[in-house]
């Protein structure tokens, strides 16, 4: 079984420009859930900015059984 070494990113050049990077799938991993924190807070964000809007349970409720027909 080979072993592979972590190391830095690497990156995959193409006419002398950064085409591609290899990273660790660790890495990359944690950087998903990272972005992912980050969109849920910016979508926190607006929620608490906006004005909030309510409605009777019952009126959920009817909406719901509606949509189940």
């Amino acid at each position: 079984m080979s072993r592979i070494v972590k190391t830095k990113p690497q990156l995959i050049m193409k006419n002398g420009k950064a085409n591609a990077v290899i990273i660790d799938i660790k890495d990359y991993k944690e950087m998903l859930e990272r972005l992912e924190d980050k969109e849920d807070l910016d979508d926190l964000a607006k929620i608490r900015t906006g004005t909030p809007s309510y409605r009777k349970f019952e009126d959920f409720l009817a909406e719901q059984n509606n949509n189940a027909v």
